[in-house]
């Protein structure tokens, strides 16, 4: 079975042009048509983003009948964090805390998603992740999230993704953290590559800060930055899109 997941820092909705236009972030949603959308940077509530609660207006316009928010950074008026949706059920929903010390408050959010399989549904671990901007900050956080018993007790067979804007403009991350507890990278230029495709800033990529990394019985088929026109406006981020195929060879792709 193929699914697809996408993940992108939506910047509250608010454009490189400085207008709060979450109809651009809708359509390009809709355009890619993920199975399972990691979202970051969504308003709750805020007076910038007129007091919408962002991750319902997008499951709602987009038809996604299942979703997961996790408010990490809470202001004087509204909050926001990270919101997942996806086109099959939820089970577990489950926020790590990801802050360091005096930084600024990060989370991943852990959310088990049950896809379709005949009898027995497909558990998929999904971590939705923003992490911070020093580099011994992000390798602290992945390092936490690694060692949590989210991901400790999952059984080595289970497909997991970990995806968001990791801020790793030299990519670092991969070869210290992931490759050591088996993640491969989907999020290559190409294959074998060690430079991840270009994300930020949406207007002229020069750092790929948004990856997704992966484990298990996944084999990746296909991935990109999206290409619209629109997207170089409606977040300083390109979103990212990944095609997998659940089961197989999982290691018919290396990263």
């Amino acid at each position: 079975m193929r699914i697809r997941v996408l993940t992108y820092n939506i910047h509250k909705a608010i454009g490189v042009d400085a207008k709060f236009a979450p109809e651009r972030i809708i359509e390009v949603l809709r355009h890619h048509d993920a199975d399972i959308v990691m979202l970051q940077e969504v308003d709750r509530h805020a007076a910038r983003s007129e007091r919408m609660d962002l991750a319902s207006v997008f499951g709602r316009e987009l038809a996604y009948p299942y979703r997961a928010v996790s408010m990490n950074v809470h202001r004087k008026f509204g909050k926001y964090g990270n919101a997942t949706l996806s086109r099959f059920p939820i089970g577990r929903q489950h926020n790590i805390d990801l802050t360091i010390a005096w930084k600024k408050r990060r989370g991943a959010q852990h959310t088990r998603i049950h896809i379709p399989n005949g009898e027995k549904p497909i558990d998929v671990d999904v971590f939705n992740v923003h992490l911070g901007l020093s580099a011994i900050e992000r390798r602290l956080q992945v390092r936490r999230l690694l060692e949590s018993t989210d991901v400790k007790h999952l059984p080595a067979d289970r497909a997991v993704v970990v995806a968001g804007d990791m801020n790793d403009w030299r990519g670092l991350l991969r070869k210290a953290c992931f490759k050591p507890n088996g993640f491969r990278c989907a999020t290559n230029r190409q294959l074998g590559s060690h430079w991840a495709i270009r994300t930020y800033p949406s207007y002229a990529p020069a750092g790929g800060l948004d990856k997704i990394f992966y484990r298990g019985p996944l084999v990746l088929l296909h991935a990109h930055r999206s290409r619209l026109g629109l997207c170089r406006v409606a977040s300083d981020h390109l979103p990212v899109i990944v095609d997998f195929e659940i089961g197989g060879d999982a290691h018919a792709h290396h990263s």
